[in-house]
């Protein structure tokens, strides 16, 4: 191992197999949504690489849970210093493979920076239970082994370096599969650690729809981190089930804001353009609100994510772009009425400009389905009761917001929200020593925070007779 790096070539991609880089007689390629030009080729794994992979990783596994704490965590400050060096490279290869803004790519790399130094500076007590005369009782936690991570497309960096760190802090080695979408930014980030942890401990394979159920049911493989559709999830939650592998699912998420009569309405609507799906607005404020947040909205420029000042990029991929389409084609059908917005116009890429509806029935398409597009339901609501009813409705709980200056009312509303995280006067803030995850159909249980590293071991009872 060593504790620096070259410069990385961000124009050739490799699979990283057992501290290596592999290339494979077949290839796929990205899109750019930008302009819908292909990126480069990448490899497509074979069962063979994978199995390689496994093996590569399990003596990987052997040496590296046997490595102090303090020597892990140095190693991850080193990787993560190396990252930060690389940021520029990162930020304009996840603009290219994933469409987002540079200003937002930018914000997703330095997050991952701060995400590795974050999990790895984390340490996961030993419980004592019980400590007599005769007898001591400890409850630890050990690595579970080969871990592997599936990766979605929205934050392809971020939510690959919150497993991959979470991994090895706690001892195990792990293989990343990227979103077939965006690879380009996780077959790097593996690359980047060639140098900084022993072969097979950190791998990343991308592959086509095959990769996905051969790393499910492969019987190396021991724990199972999925980010992405609750769909996908529930096929994995099956599979993982066959050897028993351990499994985190963080899965969809139709997240709901409740905005309440007392918010500073001008402070508030240059806050509520990320993340949130459904806002239920007070019947009090509703117009003004929704006035003020359509003149806001159509300030905010849509383009291609490396021109300056732009705030919407294209839809990650033709499949959302169309599915983004139909839900469009959803508001004429169910004659909703657009606060502004509605309508496709024809771009070089896969471009959907902001659209608000004006309250629609609960029912209706843009209420009931998740779009990645920015497409956004505003409902009035009058009673608390009403809007709790109407935002646990949802089969989803991954995240939920209150607005309100009334901290007693933020509370009474938060506490009743049937998801994994809720905010109170922001909506999607996150931390690494905070763990994040869903309720119902958003998954089964979280990344980050202690209990996150958790996921990622096997509890085990240490029973010690003093009088032997």
């Amino acid at each position: 191992m060593s504790d620096s790096v070259g410069s990385l070539d961000f124009n050739s991609f490799f699979n990283i197999i057992n501290g290596g880089t592999v290339s494979s007689a077949v290839t796929q390629h990205g899109i750019n949504p930008a302009n819908k030009e292909p990126n480069p080729p990448v490899p497509v794994a074979s069962p063979a690489e994978l199995d390689k992979a496994v093996a590569a990783a399990q003596v990987a596994f052997e040496q590296w849970s046997r490595f102090p704490l303090e020597d892990r965590r140095k190693a991850l400050f080193a990787y993560s210093d190396a990252l930060n060096a690389e940021k520029d490279g990162f930020t304009s290869l996840l603009t290219k493979e994933q469409g987002k803004p540079l200003s937002q790519a930018a914000v997703e790399v330095e997050m991952a920076v701060a995400w590795i130094k974050g999990l790895a500076s984390l340490e996961i007590p030993e419980v004592v239970l019980e400590d007599s005369s005769e007898r001591k009782i400890v409850q630890r936690f050990t690595p579970i082994g080969v871990a592997a991570a599936i990766v979605p497309w929205n934050f392809p960096v971020l939510l690959a370096i919150g497993k991959v760190a979470s991994a090895l802090i706690t001892g195990n080695s792990i293989i990343v599969k990227p979103s077939p979408f965006t690879p380009y930014t996780a077959l790097k980030l593996a690359e980047l650690a060639i140098p900084f942890f022993p072969p097979g401990l950190f791998q990343a394979l991308n592959g086509d729809d095959q990769l996905g159920p051969w790393m499910t049911r492969h019987p190396g493989i021991r724990k199972v981190s999925f980010t992405g559709s609750t769909l996908t999830g529930k096929r994995i939650a099956l599979a993982c089930a066959e050897t028993f592998k351990h499994c985190t699912l963080e899965l969809g998420g139709n997240d709901p804001a409740i905005i309440c009569k007392d918010v500073d309405l001008d402070a508030l609507v240059p806050k509520v353009c990320m993340m949130i799906k459904r806002l239920y607005v007070h019947e009090s404020v509703y117009e003004t609100f929704r006035d003020k947040l359509a003149a806001y909205v159509k300030t905010l420029l849509v383009g291609n994510g490396v021109q300056p000042d732009v705030f919407f990029g294209p839809v990650q991929n033709e499949m959302q772009y169309n599915k983004a389409r139909d839900l469009l084609s959803s508001i004429s059908a169910e004659g909703l009425r657009p606060a502004l917005g509605g309508t496709v116009e024809e771009s070089a890429g896969y471009f959907i400009h902001p659209t608000i509806i004006d309250n629609p029935p609960d029912t209706a398409r843009v209420v009931t389905e998740e779009a990645f597009a920015p497409i956004l339901p505003l409902m009035k609501w009058q009673t608390e009761e009403e809007v709790i009813a109407r935002a646990n409705a949802d089969p989803t709980g991954l995240g939920g917001s209150v607005w309100s200056r009334d901290l007693d009312q933020a509370q009474r509303l938060a506490s009743r929200l049937e998801c994994g995280s809720v905010w109170i006067n922001s909506h999607f803030a996150v931390a690494p020593h905070v763990p994040f995850g869903g309720r119902k159909e958003s998954g089964n249980g979280v990344e980050w925070g202690v209990d996150g590293l958790k996921a990622y071991c096997n509890p085990q009872t240490v029973w010690i007779f003093k009088n032997a």
